[in-house]
């Protein structure tokens, strides 16, 4: 077991596991034999945990020479609907060969391997962007390919045929955007630890102002920069998109609201710890309107209301780091990352209810 691994993330058998103060997310000895059956490697396998580790787990295993990535769900209590890996597992078979997904291995339903469904996936050899471009792709050229690639693969998202992918049923897609309201006052009403108006006094805007949509695709649900990996060397590339999770059949100008929301421009004030791509500041990256523009041009799909879709992913953050932080402070995670949100759920709040007033 590779040392960065926590203590009591990882166990050998369900026995120890019940000894612990809190639930393993890896039993070895019978996913061990979960692996055997699906001939993935053989042997003792090294395990690191790969990913910001904010929500679900990812695992790299290099076992006898073959690696692959694990992902499952973060230790109980989990909020309805969310962090759903079978869901995100069928997603990602449907759309291989269709879009730039990894391609899955292995799929467990059964919980009694280590506790919670869980799926296998290839590894792709890639950078995740963040703070920093990777050297080779540090220039101004480089940059705006980046923000065009991550544009380009959207589009070819929104373009798969999703019945002939085998998605029928996978979502519904009439009523995508009410759907989302009613869903996200629930999980609201789930995970708040506090009342705080500006939630409420958002969702009645977004109601009552509600734009017409498109014709449905498949929708990520979570796009942007942190979410794809970019092919190591120059000329840089999206090699694939990842955390499937909140996908579903609706709406894709959700999509490009939810990218621009959390894409900064470079005179954008700080957004603090809630900034989770600032490289996008760097000479070269695309603006927000550029951004918007050439997914028109490649899509032939024109955004309807900007503003509207941006406080839809706004307010859908604060939902869910209100649950997150809810999480952190009863004790489900020591997570400091998500212990710090408090008061940031807050301002983010008070940041999307300046959004429907045009602020």
């Amino acid at each position: 077991m590779a040392h960065e691994i926590a203590a009591d993330d990882i166990v050998r058998t369900h026995e120890e596991g019940a000894a612990n103060e809190r639930a393993p997310l890896l039993v070895l000895d019978p996913l061990l034999a979960f692996l055997d059956t699906h001939d993935l490697g053989d042997g003792e396998p090294l395990v690191r945990p790969i990913g910001d580790g904010h929500s679900n787990a990812t695992y790299l295993f290099d076992r006898g020479g073959s690696r692959f990535v694990l992902r499952r769900p973060p230790r109980p209590p989990i909020p309805p609907s969310a962090n759903d890996m079978l869901r995100e597992a069928r997603v990602l078979s449907a759309l291989e060969g269709r879009a730039r997904v990894p391609r899955v291995l292995a799929v467990c339903e059964d919980t009694s391997v280590i506790g919670a469904p869980f799926y296998v996936m290839e590894e792709v050899i890639g950078h995740v962007v963040t703070t920093a471009m990777p050297s080779g792709l540090d220039t101004p050229d480089e940059r705006r390919r980046t923000a065009e690639e991550l544009i380009d693969a959207l589009v070819e998202i929104h373009a798969v045929d999703w019945r002939a992918a085998g998605l029928e049923g996978f979502g519904k897609p009439d009523g995508y955007l009410e759907r989302q309201l009613r869903r996200f006052l629930g999980l609201w009403d789930h995970n708040k630890t506090r009342e705080i108006p500006a939630v409420e006094h958002v969702g009645r805007w977004l109601k009552e102002n509600l734009p017409e949509s498109p014709a449905a695709t498949v929708v990520h649900g979570d796009y942007r920069l942190g979410n794809v990996l970019l092919a190591p060397e120059p000329p840089a590339q999206v090699a694939a998109v990842l955390d499937w999770e909140m996908s579903t059949i609706g709406d894709p100008l959700a999509d490009l609201g939810y990218l621009c929301t959390l894409y900064v421009d470079r005179d954008d004030p700080s957004l603090g710890k809630f900034e989770l791509s600032s490289v996008t500041r760097d000479e070269g990256f695309l603006t927000r309107p550029e951004l918007v523009a050439r997914y028109e041009e490649r899509s032939g799909r024109s955004m309807t209301d900007i503003r509207w879709y941006q406080t839809l992913a706004l307010w859908k953050s604060v939902v869910f780091m209100e649950g997150n932080f809810k999480r952190a402070s009863s004790g489900m995670s020591d997570d400091p990352y998500l212990k710090a949100f408090g008061d940031g759920v807050v301002g983010l709040a008070e940041r999307a209810e300046g959004l429907t007033r045009g602020e």
